[in-house]
């Protein structure tokens, strides 16, 4: 079994793996200038990292800018993401705060994709992710592992349990500290992405993960994340080298 997941004219499927570039703008200028240099380079999905935008829980700009940004996109599609600091990002908000400001993304309908942290409540992600689904809104639902990387059963059951809360796709990102971790990554994941029903993006990050990013078809991985100008994650490789080295390993 391999799931696939559609989203404007980009598909996710097992066995292929698309580019997202993330930008990390504070400021709408910045945020535009980041989108149009990014999309120079043809990505498959733009990350907006919306835990740097200074004013993003100022309802006024936050439309403008994401009015800017859609139109700038055109058809490419726009996932949405805000990293709190616990999971490696630049701003925290409680539950409470966290889920408003996603509800309002999703009841506006701004954005195509979602990531939602797994490590908040299981009620309020059942929620975000009914109601994003209620507005053909799309949800990754992520964890990321920053002390180390989890034994192959845990990563699998991590996994399985995203997909049993209604995930459209599966993400986990561990840092590994030693090689083998970045083995056991690969291999937890190639064995979850033949069985499961929703696609899966796993990641090793930093400098041995590096790979994890290149060879991402073979093990199964929808999306591998690259830079356009400053990294948002560590290990991430510039677009066009990441491109050039990922399609030796496309399995599709």
């Amino acid at each position: 079994m391999t799931g696939k997941v559609t989203v404007r004219q980009t598909t996710f499927q097992t066995g292929t793996t698309k580019i997202a570039v993330p930008i990390t703008g504070r400021t709408t200028k910045e945020i535009i200038i980041q989108a149009k240099n990014a999309l120079a380079h043809h990505p498959d999905v733009i990350e907006w990292r919306i835990d740097y935008y200074a004013d993003v829980l100022n309802i006024d700009d936050y439309l403008v800018t994401y009015h800017q940004l859609r139109e700038a996109l055109g058809d490419t599609v726009l996932l949405t993401t805000f990293r709190t600091t616990g999971e490696g990002g630049e701003a925290d908000l409680d539950d409470a705060g966290y889920t408003a400001l996603y509800k309002r993304l999703i009841d506006n309908q701004l954005t195509d994709m979602l990531d939602v942290e797994l490590h908040f409540s299981e009620a309020a992600i059942s929620n975000l992710i009914y109601l994003a689904h209620q507005h053909g809104i799309k949800v990754i639902l992520s964890a990321h592992e920053f002390q180390g990387t989890p034994p192959e059963l845990e990563i699998t059951n991590l996994l399985e349990r995203m997909q049993n809360q209604n995930a459209d796709i599966a993400k986990i990102a561990a840092m590994p500290t030693k090689f083998k971790d970045v083995l056991t990554m690969m291999r937890a994941t190639a064995s979850e992405s033949e069985k499961m029903a929703i696609p899966i993006i796993a990641i090793s990050m930093g400098g041995l993960g590096k790979i994890s990013r290149i060879t991402a078809p073979l093990f199964g991985s929808v999306v591998s994340f690259a830079t356009v100008g400053d990294a948002s994650a560590p290990g991430q490789i510039a677009i066009d080298d990441l491109r050039k080295e990922m399609k030796t390993f496309e399995t599709k």
